[in-house]
Order: structure tokens, then C-alpha cells, then sequence
């Protein structure tokens, strides 16, 4: 990375595991494609929002900017953090300094750098008080990250948008929490295969990806030319994660948890 005075939030990460996803249970070739999935806290100190500010393009300020109304101070803070730490670890990637990094767009909107595209897959997200970062080396990715959801709200959109059979299997949970927990995860698994291949959400709504994971999804729809390949994810608190990635090849999920080089805030599960 170019040395400069904008990358003085300088980050770190601790590897905390490293494992297998396949399209079956065989254990994973060496040769296996990585994905490296970053969790990022968002709720961060002042002098890392500022920091992480100073490195955003003008259309990221003027979006960190409108989600910042008076009844939400703190979105405006948190999209800062998300975005301007994506920009720290993309640009480290690629060589540059994170400023210096331009983004391009898909039709739907997903997101890869202008220049190094080919060398670099990128997907992020974010829910509340913490976001998450996949990179590969090129392949496309696909990532999503949520709170748990409520699980009145989980039992309408899963009424109106799931498979039947995925419906039917959230209705038979033990306890509206088992609900909330289950359709989470069915939702993470859809947004990250949605986003692996640059689609819209409403063409992910049918896939069938109830089951255990990892899974091997043969047949898109109208998304692409399958498979994709899924796994969950683990993160703290309350939320739920997945990754999705396209093609045969298995690969290997490799987690870091992102920490400015500040004293960063505690996040919301960890407070007493």
C-alpha cells in the first residue's frame, strides 16, 4: 500500500480459522480457492470514523451524508466505517492507496474495482453494528450478513416469498427464536448467492436452500449458469452470515476480525 496521511487507519486482522467448504463432504485439495471473510464492528471511536471518512469518493460521502438524519445519528457513521474499511483492504489488495481506489458497477448494482477487477472478487455487507468482507483471488463472491430477524415479520416474507417446502419447514420450528434464527439464515444464503452473481434479489426468492451446509446449487435459474457453491458463516452477536462463491472448485473460508489501530469501541453483544 502507498504511504500517505489517509491510510493512518491502519488495520489488523486476527486469522481466527480456516476451513473447508465443498460441493460434497471430500476433504479439500490444497489447491482449493480462498475466500478471505473479514468481520468489521462498525460502531467505531471519532478518530476512526474521521480517519475512514477521509478516504471516501464523493458519492460515498454524499450517501454516508443522507443516511444520517437527526433520528439516526449513528447509520451515517456506521456506512463510513463499512465502506471506508472495505476501501483499506481492497486497495491493500490491489497495491494502492485506498483514495485511489475507483469503483465500477454491475446492472444491479454489485460493486469491483474499476481497475484490477480480474485480479481481486469483492462483496460486502452490512447489518446494524457489524458488516463483513469477502475477497478472492477474481472468483465471484457473494456475501450477506443479518441481524436476526423477527420472527413475525420472518413468517410473513417466508409465506410470500419462500419455497413452499422452506415455508413449511420454518412453520414446524420449536420456538418463534428457532423461526427468527432458521429464516436468517435462509435469507443470508440467498442475498449471497444473489450477489455471487450480480443478480436482483427477486430471482433468488425460489432457489431451494433450505438443508445443511455447505451446499451445491446445480441450477440458478435465472441468475446464471450454476453451480454455486454456499456455506454459513459464523460471526458474534446476534447476527447471521453466508458466502457464496461461483463455480466447481471447492475453496477455503479463511476469517479475520478487522481492528483499527485505535482503541475501537466494544461492540453492543459484548457490553455488560
Amino acid at each position: 500500500m502507498t504511504a500517505g496521511p489517509a491510510a493512518d487507519t491502519a488495520s489488523t486482522s486476527t486469522s481466527t480459522s480456516e476451513v473447508a467448504s465443498t460441493s460434497d463432504t471430500a476433504s479439500t485439495p490444497d489447491t482449493a480457492d480462498r475466500v478471505d471473510l473479514w468481520t468489521i464492528p462498525t460502531d467505531q471511536p471519532d478518530e476512526v470514523v474521521r480517519s475512514l471518512r477521509s478516504l471516501l469518493d464523493r458519492d460515498e460521502l454524499a450517501r454516508a451524508t443522507g443516511r444520517s438524519p437527526a433520528r439516526d445519528p449513528v447509520a451515517g457513521r456506521r456506512f463510513t466505517v463499512v465502506h471506508g474499511v472495505v476501501r483499506l483492504l481492497v486497495a491493500e489488495r490491489l497495491g494502492l492507496h485506498p483514495a485511489e481506489l475507483a469503483w465500477r458497477y454491475g446492472p444491479h448494482g454489485k460493486p469491483e474495482p474499476a481497475v484490477g477487477h480480474e485480479r481481486v472478487g469483492v462483496s460486502y455487507s452490512g447489518s446494524g453494528a457489524l458488516a463483513v468482507l469477502a475477497l478472492t483471488a477474481g472468483r465471484p463472491v457473494g456475501v450477506d450478513v443479518e441481524e436476526v430477524h423477527d420472527a413475525r415479520v420472518a413468517t410473513r416474507v417466508a409465506e410470500r416469498y419462500f419455497p413452499g417446502a422452506e415455508a413449511e419447514f420454518l412453520a414446524r420450528s420449536a420456538s418463534p427464536a428457532v423461526l427468527a434464527e432458521r429464516f436468517t439464515t435462509l435469507w443470508c444464503r440467498r442475498e449471497a448467492c444473489v450477489k455471487a452473481y450480480g443478480g436482483r434479489l427477486v430471482q433468488g426468492f425460489g432457489l431451494p436452500l433450505a438443508g445443511p451446509a455447505p451446499l451445491r446449487l446445480a441450477h440458478p435459474g435465472t441468475l446464471g449458469e450454476g453451480p454455486c457453491l454456499l456455506d454459513d458463516v459464523p460471526v458474534p452477536g446476534p447476527f447471521r452470515a453466508a458466502v457464496a462463491v461461483l463455480g466447481e472448485q471447492p475453496f477455503r473460508l479463511r476469517r479475520h476480525r478487522w481492528k483499527a489501530l485505535s482503541e475501537a469501541c466494544q461492540p453492543f453483544w459484548q457490553r455488560n
